[in-house]
């Protein structure tokens, strides 16, 4: 029987790929258990471990990582709790493969541990690049460098792995698992929606979420701010998302409390996931800074407005606007994105991230490759070659 082990710190981060540990925990082939810590313990966060047991998932440890801080140490403090305090659980859980996602500072921590205690790691959503300048780019890359495989979203991703120095032989395509939640996803009713968040039904909606970025912390509010009153002066609601928790958060969480009012904004911390997709589904665009509007809203497809430096220089299809921070260059892209012409160049749009069906080939790699034959990376970056197939 193999023995998976997978992590997860953050609510956004578990739902990319929440799909593979589905099919994982039904094999009873397969021992799958999930590693626990950071935002998913917090109550301020909404406390999005119950998620994680609502979907059954077996969960090996709960780790209390995250601080009550918002600096530029904090984050790097946590993730010294979670090397400290994860040791000794993930070497007597001896699992035959680590897998972990994206570009947190957890997941270059797991990377290290994998390389250390001799586990083969699988990596997920390597390969991708942004031109922000924020530390999530060199953590996402210095993690795909110690892990022992790559589970990667499109071909860009595995060119750029390739370019690192990476094998050929350890890149597998197989599109984005984020995408998958959306396949076949039936939303259900707007009247059940509003119900649901006691408010009365919005004639006009978007989907905001705006997560803080270093290089923008001085005005990160600012930049909230003129979202929410470019919105509110188009006359069109919004379902809020709080922010995460990297430094500048708590400017932003005030800037809520300044709007909480507002009958046209509904905020919330945690969701559940078929609600989100269903807001998400209906919604007429997605504005802010998420990842989820470069790869997931093509998938709809819905227009996503990115404000800002975060994401930018990511791969985006055609439904994606870049705008700046500047309020009037916010209120023109909204215009944009809710116009017809717009709207009707985007209708039949392919994502150009995955087909939704992702999972089930993450899963069927995990149960027949031979991992071991990875764990030595002896490969000299200098003497890789592209080869494509």
């Amino acid at each position: 029987m193999k023995k998976i082990l997978a992590f997860s710190s953050i609510r956004s981060e578990y739902d990319l790929l929440s799909p593979l540990y589905k099919l994982l925990t039904q094999d009873s082939q397969i021992d799958f258990r999930l590693l626990v810590s950071g935002a998913h313990l917090s109550p301020i966060y909404g406390y999005s471990v119950k998620e994680i047991e609502k979907d059954n998932i077996p969960i090996l440890a709960k780790i209390e990582t995250l601080l009550a801080s918002d600096s530029k140490i904090s984050r790097i403090k946590s993730a010294s709790l979670l090397l400290q305090n994860s040791l000794e659980i993930i070497a007597d859980f001896a699992p035959d493969v680590l897998c972990y996602a994206g570009d947190r500072e957890d997941v270059v921590i797991y990377s290290m541990i994998s390389g250390y205690l001799g586990i083969p790691s699988i990596h997920f959503f390597g390969g991708d690049h942004v031109r922000d300048g924020y530390i999530d780019n060199p953590i996402r890359h210095a993690t795909s460098k110690l892990s022992s495989l790559h589970f990667v979203s499109c071909e860009a991703h595995l060119k750029r792995l390739v370019a690192m120095g990476e094998a050929r032989e350890r890149i597998y395509n197989i599109g984005s698992i984020a995408l998958d939640k959306f396949v076949d996803f039936n939303p259900m009713p707007l009247k059940q929606i509003f119900s649901k968040f006691n408010r009365k039904q919005l004639e006009r909606f978007a989907i905001l979420i705006f997560h803080p970025v270093t290089q923008e912390a001085d005005i990160v509010d600012v930049i909230f701010t003129n979202i929410l009153e470019s919105l509110q002066e188009a006359n069109i609601g919004a379902f809020v998302s709080y922010p995460n928790v990297d430094y500048g958060n708590q400017k932003l969480i005030a800037t809520i409390e300044r709007f909480k009012t507002h009958q046209n904004f509904i905020f919330y911390a945690n969701i559940d996931r078929d609600l989100f997709l269903s807001i998400y589904k209906q919604a007429e665009f997605i504005i802010g800074n998420s990842s989820s509007g470069i790869g997931e809203a093509a998938s709809i497809p819905i227009p996503a407005i990115n404000v800002g430096m975060r994401q930018t220089g990511r791969m985006a299809d055609k439904n994606v606007i870049f705008c700046s921070s500047n309020k009037q260059d916010i209120k023109d892209s909204i215009i944009k994105a809710t116009s017809t012409t717009f709207r009707e160049s985007i209708q039949n749009i392919q994502n150009s991230y995955g087909d939704g069906r992702s999972a089930k080939r993450a899963y069927e790699l995990i149960k027949t490759l031979d991992f071991s034959r990875f764990l030595s990376k002896k490969e000299d970056p200098l003497h890789q070659t592209l080869v494509l197939k």
